[in-house]
Order: structure tokens, then C-alpha cells, then sequence
């Protein structure tokens, strides 16, 4: 089967990953689109697994305080010191804290959150 060039240009638009990988998920998903995204998200979730072993002996942390009412203590971790320097990096953590603080987050930690609210929420996701 051949696949068009604007073909892969459409999904790499709607995805935002390399032209080659939608290029190769086109193929394996039989040119159908909406198959693709699938095939391109399950490789998305086995490459995050196979990351998820290693070690994050890097990282920031970031304080943010709004106005003396709410306060954020962030800690964000990263594989490499490289990282952890990029200015990119540090906005991005000082933006999480900033976001953290304007949700306004009911649990502080994961033991504070109750079993019946977990499978709620839970449920939502799926």
C-alpha cells in the first residue's frame, strides 16, 4: 500500500512526532488514520515503560508563594544534570508550580486521597 505524503503530513500535524514514525504507523495501520493514532499511542505508552527504570538523579525545585495565602514546594526530576540547567526546564517546573498553586489541589499527597474518590477518578480517565 502506498502512503501519500500528505497523508503522513496530516498525522504528523495532528500528533506533533517525526514524519518517519507516522509514516511507519500509516503503513503497519493500513493507511486508516484513526488506526495509526492507536498504533502510534502504543508505542508511545511501551517507549514511556521502557524509560521508566531509569534513575532521575537530577532535577529542580521550585517554591512559589501568591500572595502569602498559598504556598507550592515542587520537586520535578530529571536523567541528566543537562537538563536540569536548560532554562526551558526551569520555566517549565516554575510554570507546574504556578499551575499547581492555581488549581488549588485538594490532596497533598496520595495517602490523603480516599479509595472510593481514587476509583472515581479513576473511572474518568477511561
Amino acid at each position: 500500500m502506498e502512503i501519500k505524503a500528505k497523508e503522513i503530513g496530516e498525522l504528523r500535524a495532528k500528533t506533533g512526532l517525526p514524519m518517519m514514525e507516522c509514516k511507519k504507523a500509516l503503513v503497519e495501520a493500513g493507511g486508516d488514520e484513526a488506526k495509526a493514532v492507536a498504533v502510534l499511542k502504543k508505542k508511545g505508552a511501551l517507549k514511556a515503560a521502557s524509560k521508566s527504570e531509569r534513575e532521575t538523579k537530577s532535577g529542580l525545585i521550585e517554591s512559589y508563594v501568591h500572595n502569602g495565602q498559598i504556598g507550592v514546594l515542587l520537586e520535578v526530576n530529571t536523567e541528566t544534570d543537562f537538563v536540569a540547567k536548560n532554562d526551558e526546564f526551569k520555566q517549565f517546573v516554575h510554570d507546574v508550580a504556578l499551575h499547581i498553586a492555581a488549581s488549588k489541589p485538594e490532596f497533598v499527597k496520595k495517602d490523603d486521597i480516599s479509595v472510593e474518590i481514587l476509583n472515581e477518578k479513576k473511572k474518568e480517565l477511561i
